[in-house]
């Protein structure tokens, strides 16, 4: 990949580390700089381009999928899908190893829909044995829901292995892949899902202001009548955009075209597989240089996702996450807490208009970080070591 592509934020302006809203290009921020008529043609011709690109990533030779954005944030088409696809009738077995799963029990209880949860904590992966053994026990469950990348912890779930059990077991299966989707492949010939949902401001380096739900088309013909919600029905979206072009509501059209642009970025990088390999190796390169400075890695380097790293704060008490933060912010750079319950952590993302050069500016801010707060050495306590231990040794025998 040419890292010419990669342009410096403007002044005063940081890299945002986060699994999204994430660092965009300045193309991506001028498109946001006209006006659009929601109604107007050529709005509805970016709609209709969008839609279709989109598609264009599923590998999709049968044109059994479509595409319906919806305005809000990832957690209101999470809850778009699940509110319009889950008749009311259905079961579904959610399967979680970290918040984001736990989100979607949650939206499944507030509407109603029965479900059962297998509940990894925060950082194990479901595992096809497990959900096999779930479907033959219960065979009233219908669906099976999923992340793809959870970043409480950057890990990918397995969810090739997934999908083909609950295929074998005659249900559907609906997969979260808000944080993966443009960087992580999900070909609807290897991976027969009913859905995935997604958002603007994730791998394909949008903005926050909308997200979409795939589907087959037969999924989306089934949902007439099951939505909850006026806003969040996805079938009515669906219908309205087919016949007329349009978005039901005022849709954010600046984020639209931003969107758009991306995607043509996108497109460029060499899709899906363009940009899952800068962002692996933004990875490599991060993960090098932090494990110099002495840090660890809660995984081990086979279950490291491209998307997002956690790594174990330093023992060291001269270490103070929330100085650790302004210090990188200062010199440009913004991280993310970790989600860890049982040991201290923080999380850097490898997603968004980030390359390897600028994970190894990053390295070297927190190397000066390290110094100013007087932190000899960055190695994680030996209760993290142990937990590490257990956690990849659980991996391998799972």
């Amino acid at each position: 990949m040419d890292d010419s592509r990669i342009e410096k934020p403007k002044l005063g302006e940081p890299y945002l580390l986060t699994p999204g809203p994430l660092s965009t290009s300045y193309a991506v921020k001028q498109a946001m700089l006209c006006d659009w008529g929601s109604w107007d043609g050529d709005f509805r011709a970016m709609t209709a381009e969008l839609r279709q690109m989109l598609l264009e990533m599923t590998g999709d030779k049968n044109d059994i999928l479509d595409c319906v954005p919806m305005q809000g944030s990832g957690t209101f088409v999470v809850e778009a899908m699940l509110g319009s696809l889950l008749a009311k009738d259905t079961k579904t077995l959610v399967l979680s190893n970290g918040a984001y799963g736990l989100r979607i029990a949650k939206i499944l209880k507030i509407l109603g829909r029965a479900h059962v949860l297998i509940d990894k904590g925060d950082y194990l992966p479901p595992r096809g044995t497990e959900v096999a053994s779930a479907l033959k026990a219960d065979p009233n469950i219908t669906h099976v829901v999923v992340v793809h990348c959870e970043t409480s912890s950057g890990i990918l779930n397995p969810i090739k292995e997934i999908a083909d059990v609950v295929k074998t077991h005659g249900r559907k299966i609906l997969i979260d892949s808000m944080s993966a989707f443009g960087a992580i492949p999900l070909d609807i010939n290897e991976i027969d899902y009913e859905a995935i949902v997604s958002s603007a401001n994730k791998c394909i380096e949008g903005v926050p202001g909308f997200g979409f739900i795939i589907a087959k088309k037969d999924a989306l013909e089934a949902a007439k009548g099951n939505a909850h919600s006026l806003s969040l029905d996805v079938y009515d979206q669906w219908q309205v955009m087919n016949n007329t072009g349009q978005w039901r509501f005022t849709p954010p059209t600046h984020v639209v075209a931003a969107f758009l642009t991306a995607l043509h970025a996108h497109k460029a990088e060499g899709s899906v597989a363009g940009r899952g390999a800068r962002y692996a190796k933004n990875r490599d390169v991060l993960v090098k240089g932090m494990r110099a400075l002495g840090f660890e890695t809660l995984l081990d380097a086979q279950w490291l996702s491209p998307i997002i790293v956690t790594f174990f704060a330093p023992e060291d008490r001269a270490f103070k996450f929330d100085t650790f933060y302004q210090l990188l912010k200062e010199k440009g750079f913004i991280i993310y807490p970790g989600k860890l319950t049982i040991v201290d952590s923080f999380r850097i993302g490898c997603i968004g208009q980030l390359d390897q050069h600028v994970m190894v500016e990053l390295c070297e801010a927190v190397g000066q970080a390290l110094e100013t707060m007087g932190v000899k050495s960055a190695a994680a306590p030996q209760v993290a070591i142990n937990e590490r231990k257990k956690l990849n040794t659980e991996l391998e025998t799972n």
